[in-house]
């Protein structure tokens, strides 16, 4: 047996990190990233999209693997909004993605950190379904990153998806990288024009490098002021005072009446399972995605029947 390592296996492992790639613009990004409550940096990555780099905290700390967190605030990101959350995320063992899209069932993949398929080949047809990729030329490029390959590792693989993405308009700025180190992502996102930090308080976001916060300010109180009157402050269907105040986007225009309980009923019914299981299981990402639901729901619900008395 030959003791010589791989091409893969003789390189050094990444540390556990994550990106949050939106495809929406920065200023629709904020409302939802706020309702997190961690610190992440939330920069541009093309004409439509954007990316939250975030610090990490939940799994430097060993609280919750990486995958399990980034798939729970996904899922959290999408609620009330109409626009996909492709999370990216890697370890010293493995490397994946995960698509969240409103209430659908997430789709993701994995690869080990050689390089090893360990998906189902079927998700990468699902993946490029819901993001309207060519059928053709992205699914072949695609489904060869589900085949085998000693040349490629993990993050590799990553960038490969990342490639393939490009197509779609995501431009990931200089030096944020799938499978870098954490710290080197950040400083790489903090050097981006108007890249924005995110509170683990939830509070008003600013601008990395010190130079927006006065438009900040100016746009939370557009904001408040737009709640207060009762209008809907964004195109995306989320408003900037947190979840009590979030709107579900609906395409094609609201709802009927009969339609809202529902709805609303389906996203107390997904969001309280998903809750109990992060509870159980001590994942703050997954506790967060089902309270959002539950919350969601429930105020959605509570709306309903005030402004829609029974007779």
């Amino acid at each position: 047996m030959s003791t010589e390592p791989s091409q893969v296996t003789g390189r050094a492992r990444p540390a556990s990190g994550a990106l949050l790639l939106c495809r929406a613009e920065p200023g629709s990004v904020v409302p939802a990233a706020r309702l997190l409550h961690e610190r992440m940096l939330l920069a541009r990555a093309g004409d439509e999209w954007s990316v939250l780099v975030p610090e990490g905290g939940p799994w430097r700390s060993g609280t919750d693997p990486v995958d399990r967190v980034v798939n729970g605030w996904a899922i959290a990101l999408t609620v009330g909004v109409s626009w996909p959350v492709l999370a990216l995320w890697w370890d010293g063992e493995r490397a994946g993605f995960t698509l969240a899209a409103g209430f659908r069932r997430p789709v993701g993949y994995v690869w080990l950190a050689d390089g090893t398929p360990a998906g189902m080949e079927e998700a990468m047809r699902t993946f490029a379904d819901r993001l309207g990729l060519d059928p053709v030329l992205d699914m072949q490029a695609l489904e060869e990153l589900a085949e085998p390959d000693s040349a490629a590792d993990a993050s590799a693989r990553l960038s490969g998806v990342l490639a393939v993405l490009t197509r779609a308009g995501v431009s990931l700025p200089p030096g944020i990288v799938p499978g870098g180190n954490v710290d080197a992502l950040l400083e790489a996102a903090r050097l981006q024009p108007d890249t924005r930090l995110i509170g683990a308080d939830g509070g008003g976001e600013r601008s990395a490098t010190g130079g927006d916060e006065r438009r900040a300010r100016e746009q939370s109180r557009a904001l408040q002021r737009a709640h207060e009157a009762g209008e809907t402050a964004r195109p995306e269907g989320t408003t900037d005072a947190g979840p009590s105040v979030l709107r579900p986007f609906h395409a094609g225009g609201p709802p009927s009446a009969p339609a809202v309980p529902a709805l609303a009923l389906a996203q107390m019914a997904a969001g309280l399972p998903l809750a109990v299981w992060g509870l159980r299981h001590r994942s703050g990402g997954w506790i967060v995605a089902g309270t959002l639901l539950l919350v969601h729901g429930a105020l959605t619900l509570a709306s309903h029947t005030l402004t829609h008395p029974r007779d």
